[in-house]
């Protein structure tokens, strides 16, 4: 970390020691240990008196900073304070739960730091991090909240021009690898790009391919040679994101209509389910389950192939109630894996 971020974070403590109306008057000793403690804790690098020294005056006087600190030295007390009782570098009166929820969002902005498409932006966030972080005490949010990580995702590197594309209005030109069982087919493929969206650690595109009258969805890992076209085009105002993806689950939109699909949950499950609905139109039926204990549910959404993910990787603890076609089409997916999965055991 540069040197001039270590001062900005010395900067904030000294505010905070300085606005401390339990431990009032810190002498350069109070605010050396301070920013000692809160840098480096019991073991690591120190910080000298001097330091200190030139901090204050940096805080009162450096016209760049542009904080012209009211700090004067109060000889009855031995130690330094605010003339102005009111003033904090910050300009920002926040109680402790204003700042634990700067702090959450912050971790939030943190993650998302080192896709390509912030990194001109990667200063400004660390600064951001490092002064709320600084601002109080229950510092150290980071090791109290963890989100959810993809080990690396992939096309990230292509978000830049796809947001320059949907900005501009300009259509988008790239390579397309389509997964199959025969492996990787690659197709050339040119679009007026609508929407980014992310799903489950993994981003799209959403978008009207050239000659087209529908959008379609392209996954951006799959993406490759992507860039703008001179060309331009005018964006088709039929298409509201919000619509488009209101009776779907994940990233797909269903072309065969929505439907009503029932189903029943394990007791377990169903807490979950209850606290967490799977879709927005999830209720629960009055209905009597196929099993005690279980609990009866439906949702109107598109059949789609996230659909079916979701649904299978509940495994047991869910069973298809209807429509018919989806309980057949559920029922041969779980006979085959049974099938693929005896055949392995037999092999063993």
């Amino acid at each position: 970390m540069p040197a001039n971020k270590y001062a900005l974070l010395r900067y904030r403590i000294i505010d905070r020691c300085l606005t401390n109306s339990m431990r009032p008057y810190p002498s350069k000793e109070d605010l050396r240990v301070a920013c000692e403690e809160a840098l480096y804790g019991s073991e690591g690098e120190r910080i000298s008196i001097s330091t200190i020294e030139k901090d204050l005056w940096a805080m009162r006087y450096e016209s760049e900073l542009g904080y012209e600190a009211p700090i004067a030295y109060n000889s009855a007390h031995r130690g330094y304070h605010y003339e102005d009782p009111e003033y904090s570098i910050s300009g920002l009166n926040l109680q402790e739960q204003d700042l634990q929820a700067l702090r959450f969002a912050t971790l939030t902005l943190l993650q998302f730091r080192d896709m390509p498409v912030f990194e001109q932006y990667h200063a400004a966030i660390g600064r951001i991090f490092d002064r709320v972080h600084a601002a109080g005490p229950g510092g150290g949010a980071e090791q109290h909240i963890q989100f959810e990580q993809a080990p690396r995702t992939l096309g990230t590197e292509h978000i830049a021009t796809l947001m320059s594309g949907i900005g501009e209005q300009k259509v988008v030109r790239f390579g397309y690898r389509k997964f199959n069982a025969s492996g990787g087919e690659e197709s050339q493929r040119a679009i007026e790009p609508y929407l980014l969206k992310e799903y489950r650690n993994r981003w799209y595109v959403i978008g009207k391919p050239e000659g087209a009258d529908a959008v379609r969805t392209f996954a951006l890992d799959r993406m490759f040679d992507v860039a703008l076209d001179s060309a331009q085009f005018v964006r088709d105002n039929s298409f509201d994101a919000d619509r488009y993806f209101k009776h779907s689950l994940g990233i797909t939109s269903g072309s065969e209509g929505v439907v009503e699909y029932r189903w029943a949950a394990a007791p377990l499950l169903s807490h979950y389910l209850n606290s967490q609905p799977l879709h927005a139109s999830q209720r629960i039926l009055k209905a009597a389950p196929p099993q005690p204990g279980w609990t009866c549910y439906a949702m109107a959404v598109h059949r789609t192939y996230e659909l079916n993910q979701l649904m299978l990787g509940f495994g047991a603890e869910v069973q298809p109630l209807a429509p018919a076609s989806w309980v057949e089409e559920m029922t041969q997916i779980h006979r085959k894996a049974l099938a693929e999965l005896s055949t392995t055991q037999g092999q063993a």
